[in-house]
Protein backbone atom coordinates (compact mmCIF):
# COMPACT_ATOMS: atom_id res chain seq x y z
CA UNK A 1 0.00 0.00 0.00
CA UNK A 2 2.52 2.60 -1.21
CA UNK A 3 1.57 6.43 -2.08
CA UNK A 4 -1.19 6.49 0.21
CA UNK A 5 -2.08 10.27 1.53
CA UNK A 6 -0.19 10.58 5.03
CA UNK A 7 -3.03 11.92 7.70
CA UNK A 8 -2.17 13.19 11.07
CA UNK A 9 -5.54 13.06 12.82
CA UNK A 10 -4.74 15.90 15.98
CA UNK A 11 -7.41 15.20 18.77
CA UNK A 12 -7.54 16.08 22.74
CA UNK A 13 -6.53 19.78 23.27
CA UNK A 14 -6.68 21.97 26.52
CA UNK A 15 -10.40 23.09 26.27
CA UNK A 16 -12.91 21.61 28.24
CA UNK A 17 -14.15 19.36 25.27
CA UNK A 18 -10.80 17.65 25.48
CA UNK A 19 -12.97 14.02 25.84
CA UNK A 20 -15.43 14.49 23.35
CA UNK A 21 -12.57 15.30 20.63
CA UNK A 22 -11.32 12.31 22.03
CA UNK A 23 -14.30 10.25 21.21
CA UNK A 24 -14.93 12.24 17.80
CA UNK A 25 -11.54 11.17 16.37
CA UNK A 26 -12.01 7.17 17.61
CA UNK A 27 -14.78 7.57 14.53
CA UNK A 28 -12.35 9.25 12.24
CA UNK A 29 -9.44 7.34 12.91
CA UNK A 30 -12.31 4.48 12.16
CA UNK A 31 -13.41 5.81 9.15
CA UNK A 32 -10.22 6.19 7.10
CA UNK A 33 -9.95 3.94 4.21
CA UNK A 34 -7.01 2.47 4.84
CA UNK A 35 -6.06 1.34 0.98
CA UNK A 36 -5.90 5.24 0.57
CA UNK A 37 -5.16 6.96 3.75
CA UNK A 38 -2.21 6.30 6.12
CA UNK A 39 -3.19 7.30 9.82
CA UNK A 40 -0.76 9.28 11.95
CA UNK A 41 -2.64 10.15 15.67
CA UNK A 42 -1.52 12.80 17.87
CA UNK A 43 -2.88 14.02 20.50
CA UNK A 44 -2.76 16.82 22.45
CA UNK A 45 -2.92 16.33 26.51
CA UNK A 46 -4.66 19.06 28.76
CA UNK A 47 -1.76 20.39 29.40
CA UNK A 48 -0.81 21.12 25.72
CA UNK A 49 2.12 18.59 25.51
CA UNK A 50 2.38 16.92 21.76
CA UNK A 51 2.41 13.19 21.43
CA UNK A 52 2.13 10.66 19.26
CA UNK A 53 -0.82 8.44 19.79
CA UNK A 54 -1.88 4.60 19.36
CA UNK A 55 -3.15 4.19 15.82
CA UNK A 56 -5.51 1.32 17.67
CA UNK A 57 -9.03 3.71 17.57
CA UNK A 58 -10.28 1.84 19.97
CA UNK A 59 -8.27 3.04 23.05
CA UNK A 60 -10.22 5.83 22.52
CA UNK A 61 -13.32 4.47 23.69
CA UNK A 62 -15.43 6.33 26.05
CA UNK A 63 -16.18 4.30 29.60
CA UNK A 64 -19.17 4.13 31.94
CA UNK A 65 -20.63 7.67 32.18
CA UNK A 66 -16.93 8.88 31.35
CA UNK A 67 -14.73 9.99 28.47
CA UNK A 68 -11.40 9.01 27.35
CA UNK A 69 -8.41 11.32 27.60
CA UNK A 70 -4.78 11.61 26.33
CA UNK A 71 -2.15 11.36 28.39
CA UNK A 72 1.71 11.56 28.00
CA UNK A 73 2.82 7.96 27.30
CA UNK A 74 3.61 8.64 23.73
CA UNK A 75 6.31 10.25 22.18
CA UNK A 76 6.60 13.33 22.88
CA UNK A 77 6.69 15.81 19.33
CA UNK A 78 7.21 18.64 18.08
CA UNK A 79 6.03 20.87 15.13
CA UNK A 80 9.97 22.37 13.71
CA UNK A 81 10.74 24.23 10.89
CA UNK A 82 12.16 21.49 9.08
CA UNK A 83 14.09 22.70 6.33
CA UNK A 84 12.90 19.75 4.34
CA UNK A 85 9.45 19.61 4.62
CA UNK A 86 7.36 22.57 6.45
CA UNK A 87 5.18 21.23 9.39
CA UNK A 88 7.29 17.99 9.99
CA UNK A 89 6.69 16.45 13.01
CA UNK A 90 9.99 15.28 15.31
CA UNK A 91 11.18 13.98 18.02
CA UNK A 92 11.41 16.30 21.34
CA UNK A 93 14.39 14.73 22.12
CA UNK A 94 15.52 12.12 19.12
CA UNK A 95 18.01 13.16 16.79
CA UNK A 96 15.69 14.88 14.45
CA UNK A 97 14.62 12.00 12.46
CA UNK A 98 11.26 12.93 11.08
CA UNK A 99 8.67 10.73 12.94
CA UNK A 100 5.57 11.90 10.97
CA UNK A 101 5.74 14.59 7.91
CA UNK A 102 2.03 14.85 6.68
CA UNK A 103 -0.30 15.47 3.78
CA UNK A 104 -2.91 16.38 5.67
CA UNK A 105 -4.22 17.16 9.03
CA UNK A 106 -7.68 16.26 10.59
CA UNK A 107 -7.90 18.76 13.36
CA UNK A 108 -10.69 17.31 15.12
CA UNK A 109 -10.40 19.56 18.02
CA UNK A 110 -13.34 20.89 19.64
CA UNK A 111 -13.52 24.24 21.66
CA UNK A 112 -11.01 27.12 22.27
CA UNK A 113 -7.15 26.22 21.32
CA UNK A 114 -8.26 24.43 18.44
CA UNK A 115 -11.04 25.03 16.82
CA UNK A 116 -11.25 28.61 16.98
CA UNK A 117 -8.57 29.29 14.43
CA UNK A 118 -5.76 28.72 17.07
CA UNK A 119 -4.55 25.65 15.62
CA UNK A 120 -5.37 26.76 11.89
CA UNK A 121 -3.12 29.37 12.01
CA UNK A 122 0.07 27.34 13.16
CA UNK A 123 -1.02 25.30 10.28
CA UNK A 124 -1.43 28.06 7.77
CA UNK A 125 2.26 28.33 8.99
CA UNK A 126 3.68 25.03 8.51
CA UNK A 127 2.01 24.92 4.76
CA UNK A 128 -0.25 22.34 6.13
CA UNK A 129 -3.46 21.42 4.59
CA UNK A 130 -6.13 20.98 6.84
CA UNK A 131 -9.82 19.88 7.20
CA UNK A 132 -12.24 22.19 7.92
CA UNK A 133 -12.68 26.41 8.05
CA UNK A 134 -9.69 28.77 8.05
CA UNK A 135 -8.05 31.24 10.53
CA UNK A 136 -11.52 33.74 10.28
CA UNK A 137 -14.26 31.18 10.17
CA UNK A 138 -13.01 28.99 13.04
CA UNK A 139 -12.20 32.07 15.56
CA UNK A 140 -15.95 33.90 14.36
CA UNK A 141 -17.84 30.45 14.40
CA UNK A 142 -16.02 29.81 18.22
CA UNK A 143 -17.08 32.95 19.57
CA UNK A 144 -21.18 33.32 19.54
CA UNK A 145 -20.76 37.42 19.76
CA UNK A 146 -19.19 37.55 16.23
CA UNK A 147 -21.48 34.83 14.83
CA UNK A 148 -24.58 36.68 15.77
CA UNK A 149 -22.99 39.74 13.81
CA UNK A 150 -21.70 38.33 10.91
CA UNK A 151 -25.03 36.73 10.66
CA UNK A 152 -26.67 39.55 10.58
CA UNK A 153 -25.01 41.54 8.37
CA UNK A 154 -26.25 38.63 5.30
CA UNK A 155 -29.81 39.56 6.84
CA UNK A 156 -29.84 36.24 8.35
CA UNK A 157 -32.51 35.52 11.35
CA UNK A 158 -31.02 35.30 14.78
CA UNK A 159 -32.03 35.45 18.43
CA UNK A 160 -31.69 38.67 20.96
CA UNK A 161 -28.61 38.02 22.94
CA UNK A 162 -26.45 40.53 25.45
CA UNK A 163 -22.62 40.04 25.65
CA UNK A 164 -21.03 40.46 28.91
CA UNK A 165 -17.74 41.45 28.50
CA UNK A 166 -14.95 41.51 31.63
CA UNK A 167 -15.70 44.14 33.99
CA UNK A 168 -19.61 43.62 33.27
CA UNK A 169 -20.91 41.86 36.43
CA UNK A 170 -24.89 41.91 34.78
CA UNK A 171 -26.90 42.61 32.38
CA UNK A 172 -28.82 46.08 33.10
CA UNK A 173 -32.53 46.18 33.22
CA UNK A 174 -33.14 47.97 29.65
CA UNK A 175 -31.77 44.77 28.36
CA UNK A 176 -33.69 42.55 30.62
CA UNK A 177 -36.81 44.39 29.32
CA UNK A 178 -35.44 43.24 25.53
CA UNK A 179 -34.51 39.74 26.59
CA UNK A 180 -37.81 38.60 28.68
CA UNK A 181 -37.13 35.28 30.48
CA UNK A 182 -36.31 32.51 30.47
CA UNK A 183 -32.77 33.38 29.63
CA UNK A 184 -29.73 31.17 28.68
CA UNK A 185 -26.22 32.20 30.04
CA UNK A 186 -23.60 31.11 28.03
CA UNK A 187 -19.72 31.00 27.82
CA UNK A 188 -19.16 33.40 25.02
CA UNK A 189 -16.43 30.50 23.24
CA UNK A 190 -17.20 27.35 24.08
CA UNK A 191 -19.29 24.07 23.06
CA UNK A 192 -20.69 20.91 23.80
CA UNK A 193 -23.20 22.73 26.37
CA UNK A 194 -20.42 23.18 28.84
CA UNK A 195 -21.17 25.96 31.10
CA UNK A 196 -24.95 26.96 30.27
CA UNK A 197 -27.91 27.72 32.30
CA UNK A 198 -31.19 27.99 32.13
CA UNK A 199 -32.43 31.05 34.04
CA UNK A 200 -36.38 31.36 34.47
CA UNK A 201 -35.66 34.17 37.65
CA UNK A 202 -33.47 37.40 37.34
CA UNK A 203 -32.49 36.48 40.95
CA UNK A 204 -30.52 33.52 39.32
CA UNK A 205 -29.01 35.05 37.00
CA UNK A 206 -25.63 36.17 38.66
CA UNK A 207 -25.01 32.77 39.76
CA UNK A 208 -25.80 31.24 36.07
CA UNK A 209 -23.05 34.26 35.14
CA UNK A 210 -20.63 32.86 37.73
CA UNK A 211 -21.01 29.13 36.33
CA UNK A 212 -20.46 30.68 32.49
CA UNK A 213 -17.22 32.48 33.54
CA UNK A 214 -15.64 29.36 35.38
CA UNK A 215 -15.20 28.34 31.60
CA UNK A 216 -14.93 32.03 29.55
CA UNK A 217 -14.60 35.58 30.74
CA UNK A 218 -17.01 36.67 28.36
CA UNK A 219 -20.55 35.63 28.53
CA UNK A 220 -23.43 35.32 26.20
CA UNK A 221 -27.07 35.49 27.57
CA UNK A 222 -29.62 34.43 25.22
CA UNK A 223 -33.67 35.39 24.91
CA UNK A 224 -35.06 32.15 25.23
CA UNK A 225 -36.74 30.52 21.63
CA UNK A 226 -39.74 28.94 21.87
CA UNK A 227 -39.25 26.55 19.09
CA UNK A 228 -38.09 23.12 17.98
CA UNK A 229 -34.40 22.46 17.71
CA UNK A 230 -33.15 21.06 14.10
CA UNK A 231 -29.72 20.93 12.68
CA UNK A 232 -28.40 21.26 9.31
CA UNK A 233 -24.81 19.83 8.16
CA UNK A 234 -22.66 21.66 5.19
CA UNK A 235 -20.21 19.97 3.12
CA UNK A 236 -17.61 21.22 0.84
CA UNK A 237 -16.43 18.64 -2.26
CA UNK A 238 -13.35 18.68 -3.90
CA UNK A 239 -14.88 20.76 -6.68
CA UNK A 240 -16.50 23.28 -5.09
CA UNK A 241 -19.56 22.50 -4.56
CA UNK A 242 -21.47 23.23 -1.02
CA UNK A 243 -24.38 21.66 -0.29
CA UNK A 244 -26.37 20.81 2.68
CA UNK A 245 -27.59 17.61 4.28
CA UNK A 246 -31.44 16.53 5.51
CA UNK A 247 -32.34 18.40 8.22
CA UNK A 248 -32.26 16.76 11.79
CA UNK A 249 -34.30 16.93 15.16
CA UNK A 250 -33.13 15.85 18.85
CA UNK A 251 -35.92 15.40 21.04
CA UNK A 252 -35.81 15.35 25.20
CA UNK A 253 -38.27 12.88 26.41
CA UNK A 254 -41.27 14.91 27.61
CA UNK A 255 -41.82 11.97 30.25
CA UNK A 256 -39.19 11.78 32.38
CA UNK A 257 -39.03 14.70 35.19
CA UNK A 258 -35.12 14.11 35.64
CA UNK A 259 -34.23 14.83 31.99
CA UNK A 260 -33.37 18.18 31.68
CA UNK A 261 -35.81 20.92 29.52
CA UNK A 262 -32.61 21.60 27.44
CA UNK A 263 -29.42 19.85 25.60
CA UNK A 264 -26.66 19.99 28.42
CA UNK A 265 -23.59 18.12 28.20
CA UNK A 266 -24.46 15.26 30.56
CA UNK A 267 -27.24 14.35 27.95
CA UNK A 268 -25.33 14.84 24.73
CA UNK A 269 -22.70 12.36 26.20
CA UNK A 270 -22.98 10.50 29.01
CA UNK A 271 -27.03 10.11 29.50
CA UNK A 272 -28.61 7.73 26.63
CA UNK A 273 -32.04 9.50 27.07
CA UNK A 274 -32.79 11.79 23.40
CA UNK A 275 -34.50 10.54 20.91
CA UNK A 276 -33.20 11.67 17.38
CA UNK A 277 -35.20 12.21 14.07
CA UNK A 278 -33.05 11.98 10.99
CA UNK A 279 -34.43 13.34 8.86
CA UNK A 280 -36.94 15.85 10.83
CA UNK A 281 -40.16 15.00 10.20
CA UNK A 282 -40.86 18.93 8.78
CA UNK A 283 -42.79 20.01 6.33
CA UNK A 284 -41.01 19.91 2.68
CA UNK A 285 -40.94 23.15 2.07
CA UNK A 286 -39.77 24.39 5.93
CA UNK A 287 -36.93 21.46 5.35
CA UNK A 288 -35.49 23.54 1.94
CA UNK A 289 -35.82 26.26 3.72
CA UNK A 290 -33.46 25.23 6.65
CA UNK A 291 -31.34 23.54 4.39
CA UNK A 292 -30.67 26.91 2.12
CA UNK A 293 -30.33 28.93 5.03
CA UNK A 294 -27.62 26.37 6.66
CA UNK A 295 -25.28 27.07 3.20
CA UNK A 296 -25.90 31.12 3.18
CA UNK A 297 -24.17 30.64 7.20
CA UNK A 298 -21.76 28.54 6.05
CA UNK A 299 -20.89 31.50 2.98
CA UNK A 300 -21.46 34.06 5.82
CA UNK A 301 -18.66 33.20 7.82
CA UNK A 302 -16.66 32.41 5.33
CA UNK A 303 -16.20 28.31 6.21
CA UNK A 304 -14.80 25.87 4.01
CA UNK A 305 -14.82 22.25 4.56
CA UNK A 306 -17.67 21.85 6.91
CA UNK A 307 -19.67 22.89 9.20
CA UNK A 308 -22.91 22.13 11.22
CA UNK A 309 -25.57 25.17 11.47
CA UNK A 310 -28.16 24.74 14.53
CA UNK A 311 -31.80 26.04 14.41
CA UNK A 312 -34.89 27.02 16.18
CA UNK A 313 -37.77 26.41 13.81
CA UNK A 314 -40.49 28.86 15.65
CA UNK A 315 -43.72 29.64 14.93
CA UNK A 316 -42.41 32.18 12.60
CA UNK A 317 -39.81 30.53 10.62
CA UNK A 318 -36.34 29.27 11.33
CA UNK A 319 -33.82 31.05 13.22
CA UNK A 320 -30.36 30.35 13.71
CA UNK A 321 -28.69 29.51 17.02
CA UNK A 322 -24.89 28.95 16.30
CA UNK A 323 -22.57 27.42 13.81
CA UNK A 324 -19.89 24.64 14.47
CA UNK A 325 -17.14 24.74 12.54
CA UNK A 326 -15.82 21.07 13.81
CA UNK A 327 -19.04 19.49 14.86
CA UNK A 328 -18.94 16.15 17.11
CA UNK A 329 -18.05 12.52 15.21
CA UNK A 330 -19.12 10.70 17.99
CA UNK A 331 -21.34 7.84 17.98
CA UNK A 332 -24.16 10.09 18.59
CA UNK A 333 -23.33 13.44 16.92
CA UNK A 334 -25.87 13.92 14.17
CA UNK A 335 -23.13 15.82 11.62
CA UNK A 336 -22.08 11.93 10.18
CA UNK A 337 -25.68 10.58 11.11
CA UNK A 338 -27.05 13.79 8.96
CA UNK A 339 -24.74 12.99 6.28
CA UNK A 340 -25.15 9.06 6.14
CA UNK A 341 -29.14 9.63 5.84
CA UNK A 342 -28.41 11.80 2.97
CA UNK A 343 -26.74 9.09 1.14
CA UNK A 344 -22.82 9.50 2.54
CA UNK A 345 -21.43 7.41 4.62
CA UNK A 346 -18.43 7.85 7.31
CA UNK A 347 -15.84 6.76 5.32
CA UNK A 348 -17.01 8.83 2.13
CA UNK A 349 -17.43 11.57 4.26
CA UNK A 350 -14.27 11.58 5.66
CA UNK A 351 -12.10 11.35 2.25
CA UNK A 352 -14.44 14.05 1.11
CA UNK A 353 -12.89 16.12 3.98
CA UNK A 354 -9.47 15.54 3.43
CA UNK A 355 -9.44 15.66 -0.58
CA UNK A 356 -11.46 19.25 -0.01
CA UNK A 357 -8.35 20.13 1.95
CA UNK A 358 -6.04 18.85 0.05
CA UNK A 359 -7.28 20.38 -3.26
CA UNK A 360 -7.63 23.88 -1.04
CA UNK A 361 -4.42 24.09 0.35
CA UNK A 362 -2.69 26.69 2.37
CA UNK A 363 -2.54 30.46 2.29
CA UNK A 364 -4.71 33.45 0.53
CA UNK A 365 -7.90 31.93 -1.60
Amino acid sequence: MTNRTRVAVVFGGRSNEHGVSCVSARTVLASLDPERYEAVPIGITREGAWVLGDADHRTLTAGDRSLPTVDESGTALALTADPSRAGALVPLDGPGTVLGSVDVVFPVLHGPFGEDGTLQGLLELAELPYVGPGVLASAAGMDKEFTKKLLAAEGLPIGVQVVLRPGVATVAEADRERLGLPVFVKPARGGSSIGITKVDSWDDLDAAIAVAREHDPKVIVEAGIVGREVECGVLEFPDGRVEASVVAEIRMPEDDAEVPDFYDFDTKYLDDVCEFDVPAKLDDDVSQQIRELAVRAFRALDCQGLARVDFFVTADGPVINEINTMPGFTSISMYPRMWEATGIDNRELVSTLIETARVRGTGLR
